[in-house]
Order: C-alpha cells, then sequence, then structure tokens
C-alpha cells in the first residue's frame, strides 16, 4: 500500500511543530491506521530521512514482505519511521 501525496502532506504538517515527547506517534497512529509506524532515535538509522523536522527524521518504509526496509519512494512505502533527533534549545 502506498503512501498518497495527501497523506505525506498531513504528516508533516503534525511533524513540524511535534515534540519529541510521543504524543505525535500516538496521533499518527490513530490518524493513519492502515500504515505501519516505528520509532527510534535518528541515530540507529543509517539512510538519508525521507524529510527533516525539528525533533525527527522521517523515513519511508517498506513492511509488505518478511524484512522491513527504507524507501526512498512513497509509492512504495506502507509505513514510516520516525527518528527522534536530538533537539538543541
Amino acid at each position: 500500500m502506498a503512501i498518497q501525496a495527501e497523506e505525506l502532506q498531513e504528516i508533516e504538517t503534525l511533524l513540524t511543530g511535534a515534540e519529541a515527547d510521543g504524543s505525535v506517534l500516538a496521533a499518527l497512529r490513530l490518524k493513519f491506521p492502515h500504515l505501519k509506524w516505528s520509532r527510534c532515535d535518528a541515530s540507529d538509522v543509517l539512510e538519508e530521512p525521507y524529510r527533516s523536522f525539528p525533533a525527527y527524521d522521517l523515513h519511508l518504509m517498506d513492511a509488505s514482505n518478511h524484512c522491513v526496509a527504507v524507501v526512498a519512494d512513497p509509492a512504495a512505502a506502507s509505513g514510516a519511521i520516525l527518528a527522534t533527533r536530538s533537539v538543541t534549545r
């Protein structure tokens, strides 16, 4: 299942002002229950993020097969990884 352009826009809007407190992940899971969601530290993901925000890097993932893979194409994505970034204030 692909992530649609409208869904990406909504996801990006939610992440733009999001704090790294976990509530955004719950909101995303509630709003997009058909997508797979994962959260980790940004240092745990070697691939370049699809988009970066103040508190998170957004990585797209394909979880349709046995192994999860980070992908760059929203048409191949069935979910996303929120990689928590260190925020300096």
